[in-house]
């Protein structure tokens, strides 16, 4: 059986970018020397690629909320369904 993380759902570029930042052992300073980006570049995409991954987890939460209201009878499944392509 298959599981979707919440990180496998980043951009493919956010992915790449923390596998290099993971590999470098979570050194900035290694990162910037081994791609020759600046420290804050490096820090830039760190901060966009963390913020990414907190809206991915912050919607998994809105569309578990959702769920659970459509399981309780609150909504109708069709108001379910709009409110998560909103998200």
């Amino acid at each position: 059986q298959f599981r979707q993380t919440q990180l496998s759902r980043l951009p493919s570029e956010d992915l790449e970018f923390l596998g290099r930042y993971l590999l470098a052992g979570f050194s900035i300073k290694a990162v910037a020397e081994e791609s020759g980006l600046g420290y804050v570049a490096i820090r830039n995409r760190l901060d966009r690629a963390i913020e990414s991954y907190r809206q991915l987890c912050s919607n998994e939460e809105v569309k578990r909320a959702i769920l659970e209201r459509l399981e309780k009878g609150e909504i109708s499944p069709r108001d379910a369904a709009e409110a998560i392509e909103r998200i």
